[in-house]
């Protein structure tokens, strides 16, 4: 298994190098060169897995035997133990033909757990093979950052600098990174926004001088193709419960930066029979625009109740072009020149094809609680605003009353107390391994909204691991 660049200009690497070198040294993300597919009788075969089974049957043909099997099994065993649920992924219903895939069961109560918890432990195992250290640099806008923190902080072989930014996060969110103190642990809030705090993070590793000779970036955000490949798993196993592959399924997913739907279209194109890809946004609906209007632009960022999708940059979109463009460079690298200098569509045939793989809706902070207190007062089921967002865009997007509509519940809604509060409801309370988590001591530094405060911090607080 190879993979290559959307940009084109930098060769080919195996899993390994993909793994620890996270965005793409010409700019652009990795790739599958060819994507593994697979039969529905095999697909069907899959249907008694546990959840850690069913997720060695999918990633294997991607890791192509460089990690041996028993110890990608232990890995993978070892990344799902701590998660508090059985099921691991359960799903609840809440209608007929109308689900939930609860994703937020892990250690940090989001859906980032179920690729990070694998994406820590598969950092550890190559360092240790390759004798390596690296510096993790990673940007949040909410719940990546305690993800990767919780994940990767146990290495001796990796110091983590996690951006997010500065009071546009919830508070349960900050404290969840600020209060895990350790010697090779950094949290920086960055004056800006996500959006500011993404490019920082693609210009330090497009040049990485600032950091000693002997290190190297290696990236935790969905750029790392690790993360999108562990994300594919719980879209087959929602299907499978729910009557895949002899059913169709549709999915309707909360999403920023593109990366949890993206890995929805992977797991259709690898034979998994979806119906519909719905993609949920709040007020900034970039992506909205562009799937309904054949419109790709910026405006200006808006501060909403759900802040995991204030994001206008979508960086994993980028994957999704370069198929949209056919897999090619030339044509991808002219638009992303062009994007934010102007309003960008593509060709009526390509838009075409957009609208076949995907529908869309935006959801305003209003209407959010509006559906936060609607779905509690009919099913006692608490959403977080995310998980709001997902099912009002399930509802209004739905083409089909028999086809099973699944909604990504992508974070627990103790997280995100402002929008229950503002729905009418009480906060719920932390799981018990959080509860003491407002009484933790913080630490963090502030830094200005620019790749020198950042890069000079780094160099400054970087130790160079033996």
């Amino acid at each position: 298994m190879k993979y290559i660049s959307t940009r084109g200009i930098s060769p080919s690497q195996n899993f390994e190098q993909v793994l620890l070198t996270g965005l793409a040294p010409d700019g652009g993300l990795y790739v599958p060169e060819v994507l593994p597919t697979f039969s529905a009788e095999e697909i069907g075969s899959w249907r008694e897995l546990s959840y850690p089974d069913l997720a060695l049957k999918i990633i294997a043909p991607f890791i192509d035997g460089e990690i041996p099997e028993a110890d990608l099994r232990e890995i993978v065993e070892s990344s799902y133990a701590n998660f508090n649920h059985p099921d691991v992924a359960p799903l609840t219903q809440l209608g007929e033909n109308e689900w939930v895939l609860e994703l937020f069961h892990g250690p940090t109560l989001a859906f980032k757990d179920f690729a990070l918890q694998v994406l820590g432990r598969l950092l550890d195992y190559v360092l240790v093979k390759k004798d390596q250290a690296v510096v993790i640099l990673g940007a949040t806008s909410g719940d990546t950052g305690s993800a990767a923190l919780e994940g990767c902080r146990h290495s001796d072989r990796v110091e983590l600098f996690i951006l997010h930014p500065h009071q546009r996060v919830s508070d349960v969110q900050r404290k969840q990174m600020t209060t895990i103190i350790s010697d090779n642990v950094f949290n920086l809030a960055v004056e800006g926004n996500f959006d500011d705090c993404q490019r920082i993070v693609k210009a330090a590793f497009a040049d990485q001088s600032f950091l000693p000779k002997n290190r190297q970036l290696a990236a935790v955000n969905s750029i790392n193709w690790a993360r999108i490949l562990m994300q594919i798993v719980y879209y087959f196993s929602a299907s499978l419960r729910l009557g895949g592959p002899e059913k169709e399924v549709s999915f309707s997913v909360p999403t920023g930066n593109f990366g949890d739907i993206y890995a929805g279209y992977l797991a259709k194109k690898m034979g998994l029979p979806i119906k519909q890809l719905i993609v949920a946004t709040n007020k900034n609906d970039i992506l909205h625009r562009f799937i309904a209007h054949n419109e790709y632009s910026k405006t200006e960022l808006s501060k909403t109740f759900s802040p995991s999708m204030d994001i206008l940059v979508s960086s994993n979109f980028e994957r999704y072009l370069f198929d949209m463009f056919d897999r090619d460079s030339e044509k991808l690298n002219d638009f992303m020149k062009k994007f934010g200098a102007q309003t960008l569509s593509v060709s009526d045939e390509q838009w075409q094809k957009v609208r076949s793989d995907f529908d869309s809706a935006s959801v305003d902070d209003d209407t959010t609680c509006e559906v936060i207190a609607e779905v509690f007062k009919a099913n006692g089921e608490l959403l977080d605003p995310h998980t709001a967002i997902g099912l009002k865009a399930a509802r209004q997007c739905n083409t089909s009353n028999t086809t099973p509509m699944v909604t990504l519940a992508t974070a627990h809604p103790a997280k995100f107390d402002e929008a229950i509060l503002k729905s009418g409801l009480n906060t719920p309370a932390l799981p018990e391994h959080l509860k003491d988590l407002f009484e933790r001591e913080e630490k963090y530094s502030v830094v200005a909204n620019e790749l020198e405060a950042v890069t000079e911090f780094i160099s400054k607080h970087c130790t160079g691991l033996n």
